[in-house]
């Protein structure tokens, strides 16, 4: 379809103030130092500065994720990354988990990306276990979670094995869904649907460059318009649930074997660390909570945090990521028991 030239394009609002916003969270830690104070009660003070801290740490890999999926969607002949893939469903789930490998952006990127891959001709489920799979199994996750732990208690190896195990399990289970794009939202389900009616376009076998390059700025204009604003909003609730949310709580079930898990686990979804990272911030909780609840922090809060839910919803339905969260704890706390009691 060929736009009128006379056609002026709106850039999308959203994208404005996801740049606007971004830039004023660069511009407001720069500046910070000379505040002192801000004037805001101390709470407050807590609340914006690790709201800002979590959007700064996160917004590199969103746009690395969101620049990825629009060179899967656009660049990349469609169905193009599947005709590398294995044919059984086992296999094939199985090497699209290790697809971080290649694609190394933390949790917040994978989910534009794991879009990206959708609209690209993976089905729900394959994306699915992309999407829980690559936080953990990518290179400088692993590297940087052996520079913290090394081999010690098993961290590293069970963070690992347990990361492919649980995506692949949930692909498997979602595998047997009647009908997986109804785990859609209306909106990206509608999205996915788009290119199938429009597969003409992507077998063009010279497609002039000038109108992949317009249509990739348009996507990439509209994806971020999706994205940052559930990027804001899950920053800003792992910031209130760190600030209002007592951890001395949570220190004080470190040394029970069955409560360390929990409350790691549950310190995970609360600070929203980028999996990239995530094992230097738990290091200095290694000598209060035993090995399994480090173990679980790493498996559970790379695969799920508040910030995930939040950019997840932009993508799946609200039962769907009950459901999801619900199965990856399951797992991540029998991974962290299993370390604590056979360990």
């Amino acid at each position: 379809m060929h736009r009128d030239r006379g056609t002026v394009r709106r850039v999308p609002t959203g994208l404005i103030l996801g740049v606007v916003l971004v830039a004023l969270a660069f511009l407001v830690r720069a500046l910070s130092p000379a505040f002192a104070g801000w004037g805001l009660p101390d709470r407050a003070q807590d609340t914006v500065t690790l709201a800002l801290s979590v959007i700064i740490e996160s917004a590199p890999f969103v746009f690395l994720g969101i620049l990825l999926s629009t060179v899967v969607q656009v660049w990349l002949p469609h169905g193009f990354l599947t005709r590398f893939l294995p044919r059984q469903p086992l296999l094939r789930r199985a090497s699209i988990s290790l697809l971080g490998m290649f694609f190394p952006v933390c949790e917040c990127g994978n989910v534009p990306l794991a879009r990206g891959f959708m609209v690209g001709g993976f089905t729900v489920p394959e994306s699915i276990t992309f999407l829980l799979a690559a936080p953990i199994l990518n290179p400088i996750t692993i590297i940087t979670t052996h520079h913290a732990f090394g081999f010690d208690d098993g961290i590293l190896v069970t963070r690992i094995v347990a990361g492919f195990v649980i995506a692949n399990v949930i692909g498997w289970l979602y595998s047997r869904h009647p009908d997986p794009d109804s785990l859609l939202t209306p909106d990206f389900a509608a999205s996915c649907a788009r290119p199938e009616q429009d597969g003409h376009e992507h077998d063009h076998p010279h497609p002039p460059a000038a109108g992949r390059m317009q249509k990739s700025v348009d996507l990439f204009a509209r994806e971020t318009a999706v994205i940052m604003p559930a990027l804001f909003v899950g920053s800003l609730l792992a910031a209130l649930t760190q600030v209002f949310v007592p951890r001395s709580v949570l220190l004080a079930l470190g040394s029970n074997p069955v409560w360390s898990v929990l409350a790691m686990m549950a310190l995970a979804f609360i600070v929203a660390v980028c999996s990239n990272v995530d094992a230097f911030f738990v290091l200095s909780f290694g000598s209060t909570f035993m090995p399994g609840g480090i173990a679980a922090f790493l498996t559970f809060g790379a695969m799920i945090d508040v910030k995930m839910l939040a950019l997840m919803r932009t993508t799946f339905t609200t039962r769907t990521l009950v459901q999801i969260t619900a199965l990856v704890a399951l797992m991540s706390a029998a991974a962290g028991l299993l370390v604590n009691y056979v360990g």
